[in-house]
This record gives structure tokens, sequence and C-alpha cells, in this order.
């Protein structure tokens, strides 16, 4: 079933090149990481147009978005070593303990339950398994204030422009491993959690 999100999504293909000029250097950085990483299945739900996918140098990937337009577009940069399927990342169609890496990049704040995706990627993902996220979080500085102000016009684009980490009652399941500022004034976070047992 199609919901309006996945819609707007849709619709919303053409812009992606324009933000991905403004989030390329918190990219370059995240990606780094996951490819220091040893060489394992990795998930990466919300893979937008794909044209991140030349950061990946390692890893067997598959990759899924609730977007038709996104995953058509995404489908223009596929390497031989990365496999598209439409699907949501609140409900997996995966077997438990499947993967060795999971990866959420600037997708947490965009899906209708990041509780629900967060159970999800627990489940998948295999004992000491990683989950390698970025994101927005609200600041404790100025930038609350912006969030504030554009949490109304945020629904519209079904986008929580306040998000705190907080909120995030299921990471509790899991142990932090890493946690990196990215961007100014400390807005992007790279995150990197392990299932713990």
């Amino acid at each position: 079933m199609i919901n309006n999100s996945e819609k707007f999504y849709d619709r919303l293909t053409f812009l992606y090149p324009i933000i991905d000029f403004f989030l390329k250097p918190q990219k370059h950085k995240f990606f780094s990481r996951i490819n220091s990483c040893p060489y394992g299945r990795l998930l990466e739900i919300g893979v937008g147009n794909g044209t991140h996918f030349n950061y990946y140098n390692t890893h067997e990937i598959i990759g899924i978005d609730t977007s038709r337009s996104m995953l058509a577009s995404a489908r223009k940069h596929l390497k031989g070593n990365i496999r598209l399927l439409h699907m949501s990342g609140e409900n997996l169609l995966f077997q438990n303990k499947t993967f060795d890496y999971v990866i959420l990049s600037h997708v947490i704040a965009v899906v209708e339950d990041p509780e629900k995706l967060l159970e999800e990627v627990y489940r998948v993902l295999k004992p000491n398994g990683k989950v390698f996220i970025l994101n927005h979080f609200t600041p404790n500085n100025w930038l609350k204030y912006l969030d504030k102000t554009f949490e109304s016009l945020s629904r519209l684009f079904y986008f929580k422009s306040v998000f705190h980490i907080s909120s995030l009652r299921k990471l509790e399941k899991f142990k932090l491993l890493e946690e990196f500022n990215a961007g100014l004034f400390s807005y992007f976070k790279i995150l990197i959690y392990e299932k713990s047992l």
C-alpha cells in the first residue's frame, strides 16, 4: 500500500541533486567510516536517487526505498555489488539476523514510525552487527529555534524538523560505539551502534 509520504517522495526526485550538493561533505565522512569495516552483508534503508553509490568500495549491498521513482533514478548509478528492492524500512521482508551492517542516512527523521524502523533494524542485524546513522538532531543551541520555526512546514514534507535523539527509545537496545559531529554547528551527527546480545 502506497502512503502519502511515498507519493510525496516520488514527486521529489528532481530536487535530490540539489539536496545531495549540500549533504555531500557529511556523506563523504559517513561512507568512509562504513568502508573501513570488514566485508559483510549490508542493508541500506532509503537509498534515494543512489548518487552516493560511488562511495561504496566494499560489502555485499542491498538497497531499499519506498519510492519507485527514487529507485528508478538509483538504478542509473548501480554498481555490481548493489541490488535494489522496493520495500519499507518499517516492514522489512528479510529473515532475522541477515545483515552485518544497516545504513540509515538521512532517513530516521522522515519515516512515519522511527521506533518501528529501529525495531526492524535490530531484528535483521546479526549478533554484534552495526547500524550507522547519519541524521540531523536538534542541537541545544540557536538552531533549535530554527527547527521549531520550521516545524509546521516540515510536516508538509513528511519530515521531522524538531528531532531529538532522546526520543528514540529503541536505541537503548543497542550499544553506542562511536559518535561524531558533522556539518556546521554540530547540526548533523554520525552515530554507530552495535546490536547488544
